[in-house]
C-alpha cells in the first residue's frame, strides 16, 4: 500500500475509534444525568423570601397581577397592551396572549365565583388606558363583553362578591357599576373631584369604597350611589384601599406615605401606620384580618399588626 494511502487509512481508523469512544462517553453521561434526575442529591426546601419563579413573557412594564380563585394560575397585565395567563408553578402560558386592548392594561381581576355562568372556566376583567373594561373567558381568551362608557383610562376595577357586577374607576373621576355580562344596570358615581385610583366592594356586597386623587375615600351604597361616609384623613392622593374581611374596617394607603385603618361606620381612625418613607401604592389584609401587607415606592413591602 502506498505511504499516503496507508497514512489516510490509519487516520480514518483513529477517527472511527475516537468517535466510538466519544459516543460511549456521551451515552454514559446521559445515563448518569437520567439517574441524577431520578435521584437528586439535594432538594431545597422553600423558605420565606425564596424566589420560586420568574415569568418573562411581557415586553413592557407590568402594572397588575392577580391569582385565580383556585390558586393555580396567575394573570398579568402590561403596558405592552396584553394580559397573559400562566401556570403559577411552571410559568408556562396557559392560553394565547389576550390582546384585545389597544393600550396598556392597568387593572385586572378574576371573577371571585369560579366559573359563574360559564361551564368551561372562570372570567377575567381587564381595564386599560384605552378606556375599556373587557370581560373574557380565562380558558381560551374569548371575549364576553366590552364596557366602553368611561371617558378616559381605567385605573381600577373590582368584582362584586357574587360575581355578577363590576365597579370600575377611571381618570374621568367616576366609578361606574355595571353587570359583567352585558353592561346593563349601569350606574355612575360622580362625587369625586379627582382621578379614581382604587375601588373595593364590602364583603357583603352592599357598599363600595372608592379612593381618589382628591385625597378622600368615599363609601357609598352599591344599589343607588347614595353616600354613607367620606373619609378625609389623608393629606395627599389615595392610591389603594381594602376592606377588612369582617367588613368593619377600611385600610387606605396614600402618597402622604401613610396607611390609615379606620372604622367604616364613622370614619374614626383605628391606626395610622407611618413606617414607610415614600408613597404607598398597594395594600392587602391577611385572611384572618389581623395583619396588613403594604407596598411602597420606598421599595419595601411591610407586614404589620392591623388591630
Amino acid at each position: 500500500m502506498p505511504i499516503t494511502s496507508r497514512r489516510t487509512f490509519l487516520l480514518g481508523l483513529t477517527g472511527l475509534v475516537t468517535t466510538a469512544l466519544a459516543g460511549t462517553g456521551v451515552a454514559w453521561l446521559i445515563r448518569y444525568a437520567e439517574k441524577a434526575q431520578i435521584r437528586p442529591l439535594f432538594t431545597p426546601t422553600p423558605s420565606a423570601g425564596m424566589l420560586l419563579l420568574t415569568y418573562y413573557g411581557h415586553f413592557g412594564y407590568v402594572y397588575t397581577v392577580a391569582w385565580s380563585p383556585d390558586g393555580t394560575k396567575i394573570a398579568s397585565g402590561s403596558d405592552d397592551h396584553s394580559v397573559h395567563v400562566w401556570d403559577a408553578r411552571s410559568g408556562a402560558d396557559i392560553i394565547p396572549t389576550y390582546s384585545g386592548h389597544l393600550d396598556g392594561v392597568r387593572a385586572l381581576a378574576w371573577n371571585p365565583v369560579w366559573g359563574t355562568g360559564i361551564p368551561d372556566g372562570a372570567k377575567i376583567a381587564s381595564g386599560s388606558v384605552d378606556k375599556t373594561v373587557q370581560v373574557w373567558k380565562s380558558a381560551d381568551g374569548s371575549r364576553i363583553y366590552t364596557y366602553s362608557r368611561h371617558a378616559y383610562g381605567v385605573n381600577t376595577l373590582a368584582w362584586s362578591p357574587d360575581g355578577m357586577m363590576i365597579a370600575s374607576g377611571s381618570v374621568d373621576k367616576t366609578v361606574q357599576k355595571w353587570k359583567a355580562t352585558n353592561g346593563s344596570e349601569a350606574f355612575t358615581y360622580r362625587n369625586h373631584s379627582g382621578t379614581v385610583n382604587a375601588v373595593a366592594w364590602s364583603p357583603d356586597g352592599t357598599l363600595i369604597a372608592s379612593g381618589s386623587a382628591d385625597k378622600t375615600v368615599r363609601v357609598w351604597k352599591a344599589a343607588d350611589g347614595s353616600d354613607v361616609l367620606t373619609y378625609s384623613g389623608h393629606s395627599d392622593v389615595v392610591n389603594t384601599l381594602a376592606w377588612s374581611p369582617d367588613g368593619t374596617l377600611i385600610a387606605s394607603g396614600s402618597a402622604d406615605k401613610t396607611v390609615r385603618v379606620w372604622k367604616m361606620t364613622n370614619g374614626t381612625d383605628s391606626i395610622t401606620y407611618n413606617n414607610h418613607s415614600d408613597v404607598v401604592n398597594t395594600l392587602a389584609w391577611s385572611p384572618d384580618g389581623r395583619m396588613i401587607a403594604s407596598g411602597s415606592n420606598d421599595k419595601t413591602v411591610q407586614v404589620w399588626q392591623a388591630r
